[in-house]
């Protein structure tokens, strides 16, 4: 058994796998290609590229989390299988559902869930494009293992929905929970100097309290109230059981084996997978033996990539995805960096052919800053001419409203969380962990009265009339909030302040206050904006950002030396740094850079042939 450090090995194995992605990336990248020729060439052996046959059911699991765009989310720089995968967004799977409706190929849809990674507003968009497709007289059968409520969700659209006869149904109500840190902290001698403005703003809660305030138990009581009570409308409405009747189930906790969610009509019967097989086969009217001809989504996106893309004219309706923490600077893939957005709306306002943005948010904020030179881009836009709506997602609050609040037209899903219009400010200051615990005292010295506010000690304590400053500077920025809303919405300051303080609100419940003007999804948010910027349906495209790329794509951005590949590297160095200490970090970055040395020479060179390090 080895004697070193788990943080040691973790540190190793990583450097070696930067050294390969290092090294080796051409080979890698040259080997993909290769294999690339080659799986074209043996499908071209076989009759062309993939494509869907006659009797075909369109299979559907979702695995992973779904962005709103493909390919915006993060992934690890070392998985490269990760880096293949094609990670479809919500927007791109709707389009393909309804590609598949008009496709004569496409008999039907089995759904095989036993979770599904999606918030309850994307739920509800998806929900309904499946509705949509049963409705359009093709099938859609569902079968699990496990339904929990979130799968249950969608199989109640299917006709019929099975489980299996040992299978597990959870169906008990909405439950949430929040974790709390204070006790934690105070054991260590860790304490968080806390400043906020809202009495609702509960995200510093776990660090000051060890349970939930009212103000915050009476929010989340009546968001997760008015969720679960459209939760049992819609399965009502698709099994055809009064949601009265649902929630008495769930109140009496009546389904705890398979067969009872038969008693009570939620599913239809109880069935072993291949009996499932044999039912799908009836319906295709295919023999017993006969194989089922099966298209996954990656594989009918891969057929239908180029129907994705709307190309009817030389207009354009920019959407914009805003998902992910709101971040300073260019952020990463799957979050929201300030510069990065604010240059993104810079060059779509100054493309003659956009003629409206929208913004499609679903983010619970992050950087005031951030938020803030996003809202200016989108505020020259506006002066330009450029018409600007928003589309909320699963979460559009804090920061994410603060980008949507002077939209011309604010969109909302009935179940998207919103609101939370308040502001705050943590510094931890770890002196008792440190001197109590670790032995470890600092000492300071000011030249200045409040010069320790510049360096962002976690070992200093801020007097009162620092932590005065500080909460007047967070004040500010709560006003500054509470005038974008104002000026944006047409509200009075006082309106505001009123649905204000940090409070969460339901899509549904913030039409009613004013904080949203219509409940729909994207594609109303897009109607509504090409009719105020007077588009006809067959004069423009719809043109989806940040530009993201498939693996394919990255890997020849990589080869042609585009800014992708400083990208990699600088993820790589990140998890690199992260899992060491200082000094074992500034080891192993020699390694790095001798290797990224050898890689930079050209023609002659007059160096040292090698790194002499003398201890």
């Amino acid at each position: 058994m080895s004697s070193e450090k788990p943080q040691v090995i973790k540190a190793k194995v990583g450097f070696f796998k930067l050294f390969f992605t290092s090294c080796l990336g051409t080979l890698l990248a040259l080997g993909v290609i290769v294999g690339g020729f080659i799986f074209v060439g043996y499908q071209a052996s076989q009759g062309g590229l993939p494509v869907i046959k006659p009797n075909t059911v369109l299979k559907l699991q979702f695995n992973q989390p779904i962005p709103e765009l493909s390919n915006n989310s993060a992934q690890d720089p070392y998985d490269f299988q990760d880096m293949l995968n094609e990670n479809l967004g919500l927007t791109d799977i709707c389009k393909l559902i309804d590609i598949a409706v008009n496709d004569d190929n496409i008999k039907g849809i089995y759904l095989d869930l036993n979770s599904v990674p999606l918030g309850w507003a994307s739920s509800k968009v998806l929900h309904d494009k499946l509705l949509e497709f049963k409705e359009s007289g093709k099938f859609v059968m569902a079968y699990s293992n496990y339904y929990d409520q979130k799968s249950y969700y969608f199989a109640s659209v299917a006709s019929p929905v099975y489980i299996h006869p040992q299978g597990g149904f959870s169906f008990y109500g909405f439950a949430g929970e929040m974790t709390y840190f204070k006790g934690l902290m105070d054991k260590l001698g860790v304490t968080f100097q806390i400043f906020y403005a809202g009495k609702f703003k509960s995200a510093t809660e776990p660090f000051r309290l060890t349970e939930m305030s009212p103000e915050n138990r009476k929010q989340v009581t009546e968001y997760m109230s008015g969720m679960y009570d459209m939760y049992l409308e819609d399965l009502a409405a698709a099994r055809n059981i009064d949601a009265a009747e649902l929630a008495r189930i769930a109140n009496n906790a009546l389904v705890r084996e398979p067969q009872d969610a038969v008693t009570h009509k939620l599913v239809d019967a109880t069935k072993y997978k291949d009996e499932v097989l044999d039912e799908l086969r009836s319906k295709l009217g295919t023999a017993e033996d006969d194989k089922i001809e099966v298209a996954t989504l990656k594989k009918y996106v891969s057929v239908h990539k180029n129907e994705l893309k709307s190309n009817n004219g030389s207009d354009k309706i920019a959407v914009v995805y805003a998902e992910g923490s709101i971040v300073d600077g260019e952020g990463e893939k799957g979050s929201i960096g300030g510069d990065k957005y604010a240059s993104i709306i810079r060059k779509l306002r100054k493309d003659e052919d956009v003629k409206a943005i929208v913004m499609r948010v679903n983010s619970g904020g992050g950087s005031a800053l951030a938020s803030d030179i996003i809202w200016r881009e989108l505020e020259k836009a506006k002066e330009q001419g450029i018409k600007v709506m928003t589309s909320m997602g699963d979460v559009a609050a804090s920061g994410g409203y603060y980008i949507a609040s002077n939209s011309e037209r604010i969109f909302a899903e009935d179940r998207t969380i919103t609101g939370s219009i308040g502001v705050f400010g943590m510094i931890p200051n770890m002196r008792g962990l440190l001197e109590n615990h670790l032995g470890v005292t600092m000492d300071t010295v000011k030249i200045g009265r409040y010069s320790m506010m510049s360096r962002g000690s976690a070992y200093y304590k801020f007097s009162e009339e620092e932590g005065q400053i500080i909460q007047e500077s967070v004040d500010q920025v709560y006003k500054t909030f509470k005038t974008r809303v104002s000026e944006g919405r047409g509200m009075s300051m006082a309106a505001v302040d009123s649905v204000a303080q940090g409070r969460v609100w339901l899509g549904k419940k913030a039409l009613e206050i004013g904080l949203v003007d219509e409940l729909g999804g994207l594609d109303d948010a897009i109607n509504a904006i090409a009719k105020s910027a007077n588009l006809t349906e067959d004069n423009y495209s719809v043109v989806g950002y940040p530009k993201t790329k498939s693996f394919e794509e990255r890997l020849a951005a990589v080869l042609g030396g585009e800014d992708d590949e400083d990208e990699i590297k600088t993820q790589l160095l990140q998890e690199l740094k992260s899992s060491l200490t200082s000094s074992q970090y500034n080891e192993y970055i020699e390694y790095i850079k001798a290797v990224e040395t050898v890689k930079s020479m050209k023609g002659v060179q007059m160096r040292l042939p090698y790194h002499i390090d003398i201890k």
